[in-house]
C-alpha cells in the first residue's frame, strides 16, 4: 500500500510528487533493491527504469549517473534519458538516502534517439520501523521534468500510476530477494 500525494514544484513548472509505503523486508533488502549503483538490481525489477550507469565516481558516496527510460503510457513518452549528481548516505538510525538533482557532463552529451529529461531535487528514503526490523519505510520524491513536447496532462496522469508501480514492483523484488 502507498500513498502517493504532489503539490507544485518550486523548481519547475512541474510537481513535486511523494511516496510513501511500509515495504515487507528490513532496510538492508530495500536499499539492496534501490540503491543508484552499476549491475544494481534496480533495472531488473523497475519498469521505469532500462539502463543505469556510472559516469563518474567521484567518492565512494557520490557520483554523476545516467539513466535511461523505456517509452511509456503506449508510446506516447518516448524513451527518456538522465544525468544526475547521485549522494547516497547512510545514518545512525540505519536509514538509507540517495539523492539526486540533473547536471551537465562533458562524458555524457544528449544522445540520439532519447529525450533528456531533468530531476531536480528527489530522493528516497529507506527507514526502520521501530521494533519491527523486516519492515521498512520507504519515503520517495520526484521532481521530474520529463523534457521534450508532453502536454502536461500526460505527464500528470503517468507519475502517479508510476509511482504506485514503483512500490508494488519494489515489493516483490524484496520479496523475490528473500527467497
Amino acid at each position: 500500500e502507498v500513498a502517493v500525494s504532489w503539490r507544485p514544484s518550486a523548481e519547475f513548472a512541474g510537481n513535486l510528487y511523494r511516496g510513501e509505503g511500509i515495504l515487507p523486508a528490513s532496510p538492508r533488502r530495500v536499499w539492496e533493491c534501490i540503491k543508484p549503483v552499476a549491475g544494481g538490481l534496480r533495472t531488473k525489477w523497475d519498469q521505469n527504469v532500462k539502463d543505469f550507469e556510472v559516469i563518474e565516481a567521484i567518492s565512494d558516496t557520490v557520483s554523476v549517473c545516467r539513466t535511461t527510460t523505456p517509452s511509456a503510457c503506449m508510446r506516447l513518452i518516448s524513451p527518456r534519458e538522465f544525468v544526475d549528481v547521485v549522494v547516497m548516505k547512510q545514518y545512525e538510525d540505519g536509514t538509507m538516502l540517495s539523492a539526486a538533482t540533473n547536471v551537465e557532463h562533458p562524458l555524457c552529451p544528449p544522445q540520439p534517439n532519447f529525450v533528456r529529461g531533468f530531476n531536480y531535487p528527489c530522493g528516497c528514503f529507506c527507514i526502520p520501523v521501530p521494533g519491527e526490523p523486516d519492515r521498512t519505510e520507504l519515503l520517495t520524491f520526484f521532481q521530474t521534468d520529463l523534457g521534450g513536447y508532453l502536454p502536461q496532462t500526460v505527464v500528470d496522469s503517468f507519475f502517479p500510476a508510476s509511482i504506485s508501480g514503483f512500490y508494488s514492483n519494489l515489493t516483490k523484488a524484496v520479496k523475490a530477494l528473500k527467497a
